[in-house]
């Protein structure tokens, strides 16, 4: 692959990671509009039509053939159940979070995410960090502090959604382009599927399946399910095969401040002077973050062009 070439895959990485927070800081108000089916109702509806999209979507591209391959290769395979797992833990606490009055809380977690993200790519990819980054990493532990200290609870919801999905952005990063978008989540929903199929029965013996039961529009956003899911994961897999952890990591902010917007403002949930403190930690360390980056790319092209050969 030529620099150019390269260059354009990086910003057709960043393209896909924008598209992917953007459709996920929406995401919270269609599963309330879910209401009353449960989050683990909704979990296990979304491993069903998410499958469901991938089959016909195969199907329609063509790409079966693809997905065999990776069936082949026993180390792809085991990536691809971790993935899964990750992501499952990963839409089981949002969905609890989002229909439990704590979309703000889940808003946290992805705004911590970018911080855990850069951190990853340094101790698992060994991708150099600088200290202005380090500073960053410093001042949101400083806010979790004050966030359990000063708030009086801890923020599992939050750093549980920021450990699974930064854990998520790595195997997909170690997966590379081995695993193409659709077959990814294929495969992944695919090794979801005795879960989903455990809570359904769950759900059927304790409070009801409510898929056809609260009238035809929630059903068909229920069945739309698969759709609002695979979207924003197939453009997240497919900025991940293009796009560094670090370029991730500073588009992730998108998400959770449409997600921030509307745990406020639209859904009115407590904003105690506590957890402002807290968050305002986390905003300053973004900035840092977001600055050193702008800096540091501006400092590479520089010195690119002033090495570059004379003809």
């Amino acid at each position: 692959m030529t620099p150019e070439e390269s260059a354009r895959e990086r910003t057709l990485g960043a393209v896909y990671a924008f598209g992917a927070y953007f459709l996920w800081g929406f995401i919270p108000l269609y599963f309330i509009s879910l209401v009353p089916s449960g989050p683990w109702e909704v979990v296990a509806w979304r491993v069903v039509f998410s499958l469901v999209v991938c089959a016909l979507l195969l199907t329609v591209t063509r790409t079966w053939p693809k997905l065999l391959a990776i069936l082949r290769n026993r180390r792809l395979v085991v990536w691809t159940i971790v993935a899964g797992l990750l992501v499952y833990v990963n839409w089981q606490v949002f969905l609890i979070g989002s229909l439990t009055g704590h979309v703000v809380e889940g808003s946290l977690g992805y705004f911590i995410n970018p911080i855990l993200t850069v951190l990853l790519g340094v101790l698992v990819l060994h991708e150099k960090m600088r200290p202005t980054q380090w500073v960053a990493i410093g001042i949101s532990a400083l806010a979790i502090v004050v966030i359990i200290v000063g708030y009086g609870s801890f923020p599992w919801i939050a750093l549980t959604l920021a450990v699974s999905f930064g854990l998520y952005g790595l195997v997909k990063k170690q997966i590379g382009p081995s695993v193409d978008a659709v077959s990814g989540l294929t495969l992944e929903s695919l090794w979801l599927m005795p879960l989903a199929i455990v809570q359904l029965i769950a759900v059927a013996a304790t409070t009801g399946i409510t898929l056809g039961q609260a009238g035809t529009t929630h059903t068909i956003l229920l069945l739309l399910a698969g759709i609002v899911t695979a979207t924003p994961l197939l453009l997240f897999a497919a900025a991940a095969r293009r796009a560094s952890l670090v370029t991730i990591g500073m588009l992730q902010f998108v998400g959770p401040i449409m997600q921030f917007l509307t745990g406020v403002f639209l859904l009115h949930e407590p904003m105690p002077v506590e957890r402002w403190v807290g968050f305002g930690l986390v905003w300053v360390a973004l900035i840092v973050l977001m600055t050193d980056s702008i800096v540091h790319a501006r400092r590479t092209r520089r010195a690119a062009v002033d090495i570059a050969p004379v003809t």
